[in-house]
């Protein structure tokens, strides 16, 4: 006989009455504290592949060997580089008029060696679904992967490889487009892929469905300082024991009208180079204006190794060991770092005490100087104010970069860390092009290289400085 309404309500009433009895007898239980989590053990971090694409060439062969040898990948652009083929000719020119800077680090594209390939990259059946700055995150990881000889086949290992690539603004040239259709009421010819290629965390879904890497999946957006950070949280992911093995970087492609436009409303780029771009690019010298806006990507591989551990278990290539990461914040202005370099400072400081080294062990840093009036001159003053007498003496070498490459935005400082840890590798720390006249405020012999220079490297620093104040630094020593 079916039961009546007031009869099924007793009864789940007498449940729940029975259900508190038993939780309450339990409270004793309840009442003692809950144990301490297990202990984490201290795993060490080493870098096994790199891969990257730069507008020195694409893949780390010939971007750091042009990088050495003093050649330079800032070019005058034209206006196909803005990426308008959805507006009418007249439009282009009149925009590419009015942008008062003309030169720019690009990539270089075609299919011969050292040049990125669009047709295996963008012109795949996922295409439709792949902007720039991802296809150049999934050919820079391709490359470390392959050099890292890293190809799991078996479950366990996939969920124990995680991705953690950033970029810094993503797509503008594909808002701009979407833009351009909304206003000319063309709304259902926007593509159905429009949001999966403007998001920032698909470079590393991307990487991580092409691989099958279940492992965390991670994607900083802190401008300039993306790269570093992408890198050094990956270190601690494996420090923690998330992963074992982790695919990290940053990728950025914002040569573009939108982009570049918003830069040089900022006064951000440089402007008195126009007519001869490979000298607008010139870190710490006087002449230096602002910077040169790049693009391009650089990947690790980093794996946990320790005695039986992942890295050396399997007879790893290690080409330098992730020894320090440190991290902080200007709380000051959106674009300027304060004037003492306090923030920079904070940065390389935690770096070095988490690495157990002292400042003065420390024998290369590669600057963020993206060629600035007012940045390059508090970074230096930074590094003068922590190394002191190691930086005063000369026995500090010290170079940015981002003369021969222009600044990468969110994939600069995985691809200055790369630098950093072929420095080490090879012996060789790389020069800071267009260095002709050093910034007179520098006291001499506290100059950046001018040249390559051959020289033992046991530990260095990469320093990454972005918009809102964010700041990276990661330290990086010879192979364990």
């Amino acid at each position: 006989m079916r039961p009546s309404s007031s009869s099924s309500w007793s009864g789940l009433l007498r449940s729940c009455y029975s259900t508190m009895r038993r939780i309450s007898s339990s409270s004793s239980y309840s009442s003692q504290p809950l144990p301490p989590p297990p202990p984490i053990p201290q795993r060490r971090v080493v870098v096994t592949g790199l891969g990257m694409v730069t507008p020195l060439g694409c893949g780390v062969g010939p971007s750091w060997e042009k990088l050495i040898m003093g050649g330079c990948g800032v070019r005058e652009i034209s206006v196909e580089d803005l990426q308008m083929g959805s507006f009418d000719r007249e439009a282009q020119l009149h925009v590419f008029d009015q942008l008062t800077s003309k030169v720019a680090a690009v990539v270089p594209s075609g299919t011969n060696a050292g040049e990125f390939n669009e047709e295996l990259w963008l012109n795949s059946k996922e295409g439709r679904s792949i902007a720039r700055f991802i296809a150049y995150a999934l050919c820079a990881a391709d490359e470390a992967l392959r050099d890292a000889d890293w190809h799991p086949i078996k479950q366990e290992k996939k969920e124990r490889t995680g991705v953690s690539i950033g970029g810094g603004i993503g797509s503008m040239s594909d808002i701009l487009g979407a833009a351009q259709m909304i206003c000319e009421k063309h709304l259902r010819k926007l593509s159905p892929f429009f949001v999966p290629r403007i998001l920032i965390n698909m470079a590393a879904g991307h990487v991580s469905m092409k691989y099958e890497f279940q492992g965390p999946n991670h994607a900083a957006v802190t401008a300039c300082a993306t790269g570093a950070h992408s890198i050094g949280d990956a270190a601690r992911m494996i420090q923690f024991g998330d992963a074992d093995v982790m695919v990290a970087g940053g990728t950025e492609s914002s040569i573009d009208a939108l982009s570049i436009a918003g830069f040089c409303r900022l006064r951000a780029l440089s402007t008195r180079y126009n007519s001869i771009p490979e000298e607008a690019s010139r870190p710490f010298d006087c002449g230096r204006d602002g910077f040169v806006i790049g693009e391009g990507s650089g990947i690790m591989v980093l794996e946990a190794t320790m005695e039986f551990e992942h890295a050396k278990k399997r007879g790893a290539k290690v080409y330098a060991e992730v020894r320090g990461y440190g991290m902080s914040g200007d709380a000051y202005h959106i674009t300027q770092p304060r004037s003492d370099g306090s923030g920079a400072i904070l940065a390389m400081s935690q770096a070095i005490k988490q690495s157990g080294l002292h400042p003065h062990e420390v024998d290369y840093l590669n600057a963020h100087a993206t060629s600035t009036p007012r940045g390059d001159l508090i970074e230096a003053i930074a590094i003068q104010s922590l190394f002191s007498d190691h930086a005063n003496s000369g026995a500090l070498a010290f170079s940015s970069t981002k003369g021969a490459t222009g600044h990468l935005l969110g994939a600069a400082g995985a691809v200055e860390a790369i630098f950093t840890v072929l420095a080490i590798h090879k012996g060789i720390a790389p020069l800071t092009l267009n260095l002709t006249q050093p910034d007179a405020t520098f006291n001499s012999p506290f100059v950046p290289l001018s040249t390559s220079k051959e020289m033992q490297i046991r530990a260095a620093i990469s320093n990454s400085f972005g918009f809102g104040g964010t700041n990276a630094s990661l330290l990086f020593t010879a192979a364990p």
